[in-house]
């Protein structure tokens, strides 16, 4: 109860002082009236040209192309490798620590499908070669009603075949 004292009071203590208030304010991602999350980005220096920001916020929601997020890394990795069906399906690539996400246009309607399972084997080759011990490898759907649904993936080392399972009915 102590911690959760002092966290609460490092938090609003500088609220109640009207001089020490935070120097910028951002607001929470609100979700529209369709009951997407959007999110809104932070500027952080000079203005982007309206065209490329609009199109590069486009692209981080949906996940449809290259954004800020890319791992190019990642994505050159794929491009230099591999140039067939499969690699053609790939939108995006983003890492967060162990965690990559393949984002691709199949339908969402293409869980386990050939073309996923074959990225999916390919995001754990690319992990494998970067050193990571416990990868996680999410292959994602095109945006649609339900945002990115994951198509195949791996969760951890116990899981190896990059099939999407869903648990069984109690």
């Amino acid at each position: 109860m102590a911690a959760f004292t002092v966290g609460a009071l490092a938090v609003a203590g500088p609220l109640t002082h009207r001089d020490a208030g935070p120097s910028r304010l951002v607001a929470a991602p609100k979700p529209s009236p369709a009951g997407e999350l959007t999110v809104a980005s932070v500027e952080t220096g000079a203005k982007a040209d309206s065209a490329d920001a609009g199109k590069a916020v486009k692209n981080e929601k949906k996940a449809s192309g290259p954004s800020r997020y890319t791992d190019a890394t990642a994505a050159a990795y794929f491009r230099g490798r591999w140039n067939d069906h499969a690699s053609k399906r790939v939108k995006d690539i983003r890492t967060t620590g162990r965690y990559l996400r393949i984002y691709t246009n199949l339908p969402e309607d293409a869980g386990n499908s050939k073309d996923a399972i074959t990225l999916c084997k390919r995001g754990l080759e690319y992990l494998s070669e970067r050193g990571e011990a416990n990868p996680v490898v999410f292959v994602q759907a095109k945006f649609g009603e339900n945002g990115n649904p994951v198509l195949a993936n791996v969760l951890g080392p116990d899981d190896s075949d990059c099939r999407v399972t869903h648990p069984k009915p109690r």
